[in-house]
């Protein structure tokens, strides 16, 4: 069975972005130390789900000519039926938990659940997410959007590793096995 992973930054105080949904916060680190952690995360993932809204800031700001994704299958939740769809991209209405289990049920290696919150928290709710690694950034943004939300239960979660880097905390967490 694959593996669902979320892998993901957010600042000091818990925000994934800014209000405006902005993550400018992100480049603000200046790197000295040499930094391997998504190289090693990204070596056993074929599959990536996003929201639309993280799509479309991915292919018209952060990396509008070239998709970062393109050697994986990308499942983009989107009701817009005029969304762009770049190569190896599948635009997708189902929920996002039934999307999820059908892909980890599949063939394949690791699902990366890239984001946004509101593709995220469901699947946190329904205790989907196999994988958690997080990275903490040097950065108080005060207000923005949270990664995570109030929940209806408690998950417990093993930690594995935890790496400082760039003034950056890389950890990686699993569900516990009871």
């Amino acid at each position: 069975m694959r593996t669902v992973k979320l892998f993901i930054a957010m600042s000091l105080d818990g925000y994934i972005a800014d209000p405006s949904g902005q993550i400018d916060f992100l480049e603000s680190i200046e790197i000295v130390e040499e930094d391997k952690v998504y190289d090693d995360f990204i070596q056993s993932i074929d599959t990536v789900v996003l929201g639309s809204t993280t799509y479309k800031q991915i292919i018209d700001v952060l990396s509008p000519d070239d998709y970062p994704y393109k050697n994986m299958t990308s499942y983009v939740l989107s009701s817009q039926a005029d969304l762009e769809a770049k190569n190896n991209v599948v635009i997708v209405q189902e929920p996002i938990c039934d999307l999820v289990a059908r892909l980890k049920n599949s063939n394949g290696g690791d699902i990366w659940i890239v984001g946004g919150a509101s593709i995220i928290n469901p699947l946190i709710e329904a205790n989907a997410i196999d994988d958690y690694e997080l990275t903490i950034m040097p950065y108080l943004l005060g207000q923005g959007i949270p990664l995570f939300t109030e929940k209806s239960r408690q998950i417990p979660l093993e930690l594995h590793s935890t790496v400082s880097r760039n003034g950056m905390i890389h950890t990686k967490y699993s569900k516990k096995t009871m």
